[in-house]
């Protein structure tokens, strides 16, 4: 028995948590709180962006996975099969982007009320993946924060007009 348990121990494995619909962000950090205190084998904790009512946690082992989401709100329980790594690479892949706009590049708003109209951006926060922009053709600048997918660099400072994403 302790041979099996320590090949399990060998390699992560990918488990999916059942939890309450928009709950998911809780959950996530009281499943982090547990892991943390009980120093639990689990290497990662992810909510996909518009997937609701689970979590996809690394562990090295089912019962690490069970321990850390007992006893916490709102989570439903574990699933009985670990899931193959290929099923959620594809949620992965958006972390990888680059950001490309910088402060003082002008951009045309893709969406939102301000669709159509260009900006030019004050600041650029990565880690939100937000960015500050002031409308050009208003008579008083007002900041407006929009999200980084909202908006397309169409003119670099300095530059003549050129096309990038």
């Amino acid at each position: 028995m302790a041979d099996t348990e320590a090949a399990e121990k060998t390699e992560a494995q990918i488990f999916s948590i059942r939890v309450t619909a928009n709950r998911e962000d809780q959950v996530m950090d009281f499943i982090v709180s547990n892991v943390q205190k009980k120093k639990l084998d689990v290497f990662s904790v992810m909510h996909p962006h518009g997937m609701r009512g689970y979590l996809f946690l690394e562990a090295a082992s089912k019962k690490d996975a069970e321990l850390a989401a007992m006893g916490v709100p709102y989570a439903r329980g574990v699933l009985r099969e670990a899931i193959e790594y290929k099923e959620v690479e594809h949620m992965l892949e958006q972390v990888k982007k680059e950001i490309s706009i910088k402060k003082g590049d002008i951009v045309e708003i893709i969406s939102g009320p301000f669709k159509r109209e260009n900006a030019k951006v004050t600041r650029v926060d990565k880690l939100k993946e937000d960015v500050v922009v002031e409308l050009l053709e208003s008579a008083v600048p007002i900041p407006i924060t929009l999200k980084l997918d909202a908006v397309k660099v169409i003119r670099r400072e300095g530059e003549e007009a050129t096309e990038e994403d």
